[in-house]
């Protein structure tokens, strides 16, 4: 089998081991989309497309790459729409409120001007990039002067609001490949700095029970193969307040296997990508 990685960082360790555990029997390559111009006669041949493909970034020009590989019938994990999806905020939380599923309530701003006009929250807020990409905005809001101090960093950042969940400080951190779920307790970085661990693997058993049947439900919602599914637990009950595609699942013992097996089900046709419904 040919596998290709869609990636500029071939060496990340998720994508590093799966390769290790890929390359005696099957041939791994990867691309960086960036170094395709925007015009499809820089994209691959389509006489000699690999057998599947790993979407491990989210760039605009990555989505349009593929797409692109999707039309002339290559699998690609996960689907352009769905990773997609994943990067706009609003639609996110549209699609999982929707489908029943507890994400946050999140409500959007086309900038923190309104925010600031407003004054003074009446309580605690998050404030999120509406479009999650690398060191977006992220951040908890207690009061007026926080909010101007934002505002005069992001000014014309269209954000999503979502009210504080209080908690321990600590993320449930899923991660789900082809259903298989691995999992984290993680400090939030809207937690106080404390110091000591950051990251904890739990194991199956260590899950609150149907929060791994949670995680697998928000895959078939968002069409997802690969992906991360942040859990706060508000006084026992889940609540999801972001979900990633293709995260880097580090430090996390079989992940490397679970991709490896998926790529190679993928590529011989036996489990093919979700492809989700429009928002």
């Amino acid at each position: 089998m040919r596998i290709c990685l869609l990636t500029p960082d071939p060496d990340h360790p998720l994508l590093a081991a799966t390769t290790a555990l890929l390359t005696p029997h099957h041939r791994v390559e990867w691309l960086d989309p960036q170094s395709c111009e925007d015009s499809p006669e820089r994209f691959p041949d389509p006489s000699s497309l690999a057998d599947v493909y790993l979407l491990k970034t989210r760039t605009p020009r990555a989505l349009a790459l593929a797409r692109y590989l999707e039309t002339h019938g290559a699998p690609v994990l996960n689907s352009a729409s769905a990773t997609e999806l994943c990067q706009d905020r609003t639609a996110m939380a549209d699609v999982a409120r929707r489908a029943g599923l507890p994400f946050v309530a999140t409500r959007t701003e086309p900038s923190l001007a309104p925010l600031v006009a407003a004054g003074e929250p009446a309580a605690p807020v998050v404030v999120k990039s509406r479009h999650s990409r690398r060191h977006d905005l992220v951040a908890r809001v207690d009061d007026a002067a926080r909010l101007r101090e934002l505002a005069a960093r992001w000014p014309d950042e269209p954000v999503v609001v979502q009210p504080f969940t209080p908690n321990d400080g600590w993320d449930h951190k899923l991660w789900v490949v082809a259903d298989q779920v691995f999992a984290a307790l993680r400090r939030s970085e809207l937690a106080d700095s404390v110091p000591g661990e950051r990251t904890r693997t739990l194991g199956p058993g260590e899950l609150p029970a149907g929060w791994a049947d949670l995680a697998r439900r928000v895959g078939e919602v968002f069409a997802l193969d690969v992906y991360g599914v942040d859990l706060l637990d508000a006084g026992g009950a889940p609540v999801i307040v972001d979900i990633n595609a293709f995260p880097g699942i580090r430090g996390q013992s079989g992940a490397p296997e679970a991709l490896a097996a998926l790529a190679l089900r993928t590529a011989a046709g036996s489990r093919r990508p979700r492809v989700p419904a429009a928002p």
